[in-house]
């Protein structure tokens, strides 16, 4: 944005890019001259080194592409997700894929094809999984592209936005507040500029930065402006390395993941013992066919591995991103997803989340007797004190421009610019939210001197003073008021300036409500989930703008500078209170952890560099694509739209990939019980393993495979429970033994039922009868609540094992045949005793093992 500042001819001076012929923004600074006097200063208002007579024109295009050619290039590979050959090798090699392809070679060799099919099933899964990742890849790679930081960079003299990649050693980058320092530096131009280092140091408070000093990638800058040289590109920069691996798309530090690796770790202890044993009594005890032995022993380890169950972890989080990809939303990492699924506490920032960015001066109100018109030139003057307005400045410089020109108002009226023109800007002080205020410092047209400060009524005003209270009317009609105050003696830096400045007049700004803020408000009330609105500005104004949005308990205000410090106490007033309004970034931070103390799993909105330390250290950081690079680099999820409406879309998201997967993670390890259950009463009992592999890939397929791959990607609005491995195993286990035990019955009864040749396969036909159906009212228990589809999925699910039993080629391809009436009709009369055992076991551990 080009600086506003005036000259005394009443033009601007030239913006970035553009060669001044001296240097109007200093000239006739008191500071300076205290400066060439050699007098003490503020060391609030601490000044910098004067710049030099022309600004730094960078480097010019021969030199970049020198360095280019040396390699001297910010060249860090900074992705948001695995590489093509990361990803293959994710998929393929795993622990249970190794195990299972030994198997798989194992029976191509020693029983038929039908027998081999359980590795054209993993093969395809595999795949399966690599293609999903991969799309998930490309759409991560496609919208970190779109909201990749900018940084400006001057070059021959012009300023420009350039890709981070393409900085190259000594350039010259430009910095203004909410910025992101992307590379280690010097700096070289220095204008009130301050860096948060907290990211890299711990240290909350902001460094004052002036020609000369030092900055480091992974800073910020939260006031003020300037630029700095390159000195430290590529993965020499400090921050560089931390950078590449926090954009990474990754599955750590995820309840599910380490959830889901804590079962396969008991799933590997118990299925080596039981596999072995199995082994033993199928090949040694027995003295059977020795292919047959292979193919039963087989039959009995493979389902003992729920390898499908990572697999569909994997899709349905890939499957997520791509959906929320489609809405314009960034998940830098994956765990975000299933965090916003669990989340039960959302802090908004008001500003740029419940409103929109910009904002119409709606009046100006002169206090003390103040001239309308003087007051209305200080403005149009003010506008030119900041390089870089922030919404509250930009609004009175589209009120009075500058130039004089036809300002849109907004009812202020347009009074005569008069010589307004002519002020020429000598010192200014960017606004901080620290301290809520900004400064500006001129020489009058007539040569006066003059200094100024805007910013929050309550913390200029004393207590007592009568302004508050028309100020306080209009924050409760949800406006935003300024005061403009004059400084005493001219001086920005003399010592208590803001307490003693003169009111002069109070700036009321009409805020822009987001149309779609209060439906999302409506969402979380409906979901349980409790929203706080913390912001800096005024808690009656911010309450106000809340009430009109139909936020729940917007009456309950509370400003933060009678905010307990006590944690604890801090918590219960966060728990009573649902708007927060004066509150500074080191306070949104002590909140976020105050509502975690409480067990609380939070997520905080912003866009701006006060938001910073508070979206870090949230479970879950949401920014608008719009907001700063600092913002943004921090947060796991950016809407790129910036619209706050998209955040229901992914809490939903999250709900669906949590819930459904603890959903479906019970059918697999449902087999898996059921499966080492079978092996060892096998080994116990000494009779010959009761299925082939063709057979468990069968009841696998249509009671595990096909149904929980929808089940995996259907709605799902509950929010998600922590605790999942007991949530999972407390019906896993009663319910794979059931399946074990009415499974093994079955056959041991099929076994005194049939003799002769064939009696084994008789035997395990029914054996299969009994499992199949066992396995269905599983999964129709875990289909609830029914909807027309999911009856549809499990009646086509039963239709798919009736086909086989009755198509005679499928009979001998799967050799499943039931012989006779009794022994069938006695398997389905086990399975429904099973069934009913099934429904009151899980009602029974629904009430008695509460995860």
């Amino acid at each position: 944005m080009t600086q506003r500042a005036l000259d005394s001819s009443g033009g601007q001076t030239p913006g970035p890019g553009e060669q001044p012929p001296g240097n109007s923004r200093t000239s006739g600074n008191p500071r300076q001259a205290k400066i060439d006097a050699g007098a003490e200063l503020d060391p609030v208002h601490p000044v910098d080194p004067p710049p030099p007579a022309h600004r730094p024109e960078g480097l010019t295009t021969a030199e970049v592409a020198e360095r280019v050619a040396r390699g001297e290039v910010n060249d860090v590979p900074v992705r948001s997700s695995r590489s093509v050959v990361e990803i293959v090798r994710a998929n393929v090699f795993t622990r249970f894929n190794l195990i299972i392809g030994v198997l798989w070679v194992i029976m191509l060799f020693v029983a038929p094809i039908q027998d081999s099919l359980f590795g054209f099933v993993i093969v395809a899964n595999t795949g399966i999984g690599i293609i999903q990742e991969w799309r998930a890849k490309k759409t991560l790679d496609s919208l970190a592209v779109i909201g990749e930081a900018k940084p400006t960079v001057r070059r021959d003299g012009t300023a420009s936005e350039i890709s981070t990649s393409e900085i190259v050693l000594g350039d010259l980058v430009e910095l203004g507040p909410g910025d992101k320092v992307v590379v280690d530096g010097t700096v070289a131009e220095a204008d009130s500029l301050e860096i948060d280092e907290s990211l890299l140091t711990g240290e909350a408070d902001p460094v004052i930065k002036r020609a000369g000093d030092q900055v480091m990638s992974g800073s910020f800058v939260v006031a003020g402006g300037g630029a700095f040289t390159a000195t430290k590109v590529g993965r020499e920069a400090y921050a560089a390395q931390l950078a590449e691996e926090a954009s990474r798309f990754t599955l750590v530090h995820s309840e599910l993941r380490s959830g889901i690796s804590t079962i396969l770790k008991y799933v590997t202890w118990m299925m080596v013992p039981t596999a072995i044993g199995l082994i033993i009594s199928q090949l040694v005890v027995k003295d059977n066919n020795f292919k047959e032995s292979v193919a039963r022993t087989v039959g009995g380890i493979v389902p003992m591995i729920p390898e499908g169950l990572v697999l569909l972890t994997s899709v349905a989080f890939a499957i997520g991103v791509v959906r929320l990809g489609r809405k314009q939303c960034l998940v830098q990492e994956l765990p975000a997803i299933e965090g916003l699924a669990r989340v039960d506490v959302v802090c908004l920032d008001k500003t740029g989340t419940l409103t929109e960015g910009g904002m119409d001066v709606s009046e100006v109100r002169p206090l003390n007797g103040s001239d309308e018109a003087y007051v209305q030139r200080v403005l149009r003057a003010f506008g030119s004190s900041d390089p870089r307005p922030n919404a509250s400045l930009q609004a009175i410089i589209d009120a009075y421009p500058a130039d004089g020109g036809d300002g849109d108002t907004a009812g202020a009226g347009r009074a005569d610019g008069g010589d307004a023109g002519s002020w020429t800007v000598t010192d200014a002080m960017p606004f901080s939210s620290a301290r809520k205020y900004s400064g500006a410092a001129f020489t009058e047209a007539d040569g006066t001197a003059s200094a100024w400060l805007l910013g929050a009524p309550d913390v200029l005003l004393s207590e007592g003073d009568q302004a508050l209270k028309q100020i306080e009317r209009l924050n409760e009609q949800g406006l935003r008021v300024l005061l403009l105050a004059r400084v005493p003696g001219g001086a920005l830096d003399a010592p208590g300036a803001a307490a003693e400045a003169v009111p002069t007049a109070l700036v009321v700004l009409e805020q822009r409500l987001r149309p779609d803020a209060g439906d999302t408000l409506a969402y979380f009330a409906d979901q349980n989930v409790a929203t706080k609105v913390i912001s800096g500005d005024n808690a009656v104004s911010v309450g106000a703008v809340a009430g009109k949005l139909g936020l729940a308990g917007a009456e309950n205000t509370l400003d933060a500078r009678r905010l307990p410090s006590d944690p604890d106490e801090m918590a219960t007033a966060m728990e009573r209170n649902a708007v927060f309004g004066r509150v500074t970034p080191q306070q949104k931070r002590d909140m976020v952890a105050a509502l975690q103390s409480r067990g609380h799993t939070v997520a905080m909105t912003g866009d701006g560099v006060n938001d910073v330390l508070a979206l870090k250290d949230a479970d879950i950081g949401v920014s608008m694509g719009s907001g700063s690079e600092a913002t943004r680099a921090v947060a796991q999820i950016v809407l790129l739209n910036n619209s706050f409406a998209t955040l229901p879309s992914v809490v939903a998201e999250g709900r669906r990939v949590i819930g459904n997967i603890t959903r479906v993670a019970t059918l697999f390890l449902t087999k898996t019980v059921y499966s080492v259950l079978l092996a060892i009463l096998v080994v116990c009992t000494q009779v010959e393993y009761p299925f082939l592999p063709r057979h468990l890939t069968l009841l696998s397929t249509l009671t595990i495979g096909v149904p929980a791959f929808f089940l995996a990607l259907a709605p799902n609005k509950e929010r998600a429970q922590p605790n999942f491995v007991r949530r999972v195993m407390r019906y896993a286990i009663p319910s794979g033994a059931i399946a074990a035990a009415s499974t093994f019955v079955t056959y041991l009864l099929a076994r005194h039922h049939y003799s002769g040749a064939g009696a084994l396969e008789a035997e395990t036909s029914a054996a299969t009868l009994t499992l199949f159906l066992v396995s269905m009212y599983v999964l129709a228990i875990i289909a609830r609540p029914y909807t027309w589809w999911r009856v549809a999925l499990v009646a086509a699910m039963g239709l798919g094992f009736l086909i086989v039993l009755v198509v005679p080629w499928l009979q001998d391809f799967f050799a499943l045949k039931l012989v006779g009436t009794v022994m069938p009709w006695a398997a389905v009369g086990i399975a429904a005793a099973a069934a009913v055992l099934l429904e009151f076991v899980w009602r029974w551990v629904g009430r008695r093992f509460r995860a």
